[in-house]
């Protein structure tokens, strides 16, 4: 079963009533999208902080489960920062790419980058991960 597969495999029900989609992945860099739709913005139709967060939560402990040691018994967020950079308006495309800064055996730290289509910064979210 590759990386992706196996993401995909795991069922995350909060990642899937966002409509997060996983399309790459390996145990160095975790993709996935997500379409700004109108139940996750706020005012002028823009997406909402904790939808940014959220997402970028859910693509860091994904990134995070293909990393675990084979002990393990899964992953929890333990501290998490966000720098909102800009909007994504509705009816676009949010893609996330986590990337590690540090895997251990007990915890796991990863920056997810949050970026529109064209390539705009929305944020940036680092994220630590306990190994349970």
């Amino acid at each position: 079963m590759t990386p992706l597969e196996k993401l995909k495999a795991i069922k995350l029900p909060f990642a899937e009533l966002m409509g997060v989609t996983f399309v790459e992945a390996d145990r160095d860099r975790v993709v996935a999208r997500l379409l700004v739709r109108p139940d996750l913005c706020t005012l002028h139709h823009t997406i909402h902080g904790g939808a940014v967060m959220a997402f970028a939560d859910s693509v860091g402990a994904a990134a995070t489960v293909l990393n675990l040691p084979d002990d393990a018994k899964g992953t929890t967020t333990i501290e998490s920062k966000t720098n909102f950079i800009g909007g994504a308006k509705e009816d676009t495309t949010v893609i996330a790419i986590a990337t590690p800064i540090h895997r251990g055996r007990r915890t796991q730290v990863w920056q997810t980058r949050l970026e529109t289509e064209e390539g705009k910064l929305v944020a940036v979210v680092t994220q630590t991960q306990m190994v349970l």
